[in-house]
């Protein structure tokens, strides 16, 4: 059986914001320090992502210019669902070889039978 989801509703967006700071805070202290600045349009997104990553088989594509705050609106919204963030970091000597070991290790993580669930961020670097 799946675990329980549990939605709570939101009265206000400062209501929100307060509960995306805390989210925010519990992330900083335990992985590395995302500065973000949570105006209404990123907790919106943030709400959204959220939303996407909850399906079984969510997946988005987010389009936007670079240093938009995607990969970091992108990381906060698995932390709050407690997944696995899994990312390719490309380098000037990355290989083909590189990518099928790097798809091999995921999915050898998420093939266990009580693997955590993971998102998969590719950026178009």
């Amino acid at each position: 059986m799946g675990q329980e989801k549990c939605y709570v509703p939101v009265e206000s967006m400062a209501q929100l914001k307060t509960v995306l700071d805390e989210k925010l805070t519990e992330h900083n202290e335990t992985k590395s320090v995302m500065n973000l600045v949570l105006f209404n349009d990123a907790m919106e997104h943030i709400c959204r992502i959220v939303r996407i990553l909850d399906f079984p088989t969510g997946n988005a594509l987010l389009i936007g210019v670079g240093g938009s705050g995607k990969q970091s609106l992108s990381k906060l919204s698995a932390f709050i669902l407690n997944l696995d963030v899994q990312q390719i970091i490309v380098t000037g000597s990355y290989s083909i070889t590189d990518l099928r070991n790097f798809l091999s290790e995921i999915y050898k993580k998420i093939a266990k039978p009580a693997a955590t669930p993971s998102v998969f961020i590719l950026t178009d670097s």
